[in-house]
């Protein structure tokens, strides 16, 4: 079960790469770069509230799993 967590936890790293890439260059840079004052507010709220959350979480999440913190559980 152990070696579960730590794949798991492997995979929360490559998810938080692929939501890091998705949110800056699908959903942020191009709404920035629009010219629109809707997207604009838009993009900075995704680049500069919502990535970091998510990506935070992800990298947290998965840095322990692979470090053995839920061993225990």
């Amino acid at each position: 079960m152990n070696k579960i967590r730590r794949i798991s936890g492997l995979i929360w790293l490559i998810l938080a790469l692929a939501a890091a890439w998705f949110c800056i260059f699908t959903f942020g840079i191009p709404r920035l770069t629009s010219g629109r004052q809707d997207d604009l507010v838009f993009g900075i709220v995704i680049l500069f509230v919502l990535t970091p959350i998510i990506v935070g979480g992800l990298l947290t999440f998965g840095t322990y799993a692979l470090m053995g913190e839920y061993d225990d559980v």
